[in-house]
């Protein structure tokens, strides 16, 4: 199981980012994870899939703006650990 951790910045909050990360999960199917704003203006996502070429296609599509109104200035993604999920969710 391939876990990440992508942090992204821009307009990120208050423009549907979070809903648009999980439909985007959902519409590629096999991810697993959770999504949450945090205080600084960013937006964090943990996901996971044993399928890395689902992983990359939804790191290109979060590159992009999953949401019409947001815009990632910048996206850090990075190897994690973390339990597993059996499904994706927002974290409010």
């Amino acid at each position: 199981m391939k876990k990440l951790r992508l942090l992204a910045s821009g307009r990120v909050q208050g423009v549907g980012f979070r809903y648009a990360v999980v439909n985007l999960a959902l519409d590629i199917e096999d991810l697993y994870g959770r999504v949450w704003n945090n205080a600084d203006g960013t937006v964090e996502i943990l996901v996971q899939s044993e399928n890395s070429a689902k992983l990359a296609k939804f790191i290109q599509d979060i590159r992009k703006g999953p949401s019409p109104m947001s815009k990632v200035s910048y996206l850090d993604v990075t190897m994690a650990n973390f339990s597993d999920f059996s499904d994706f969710q927002v974290i409010y």
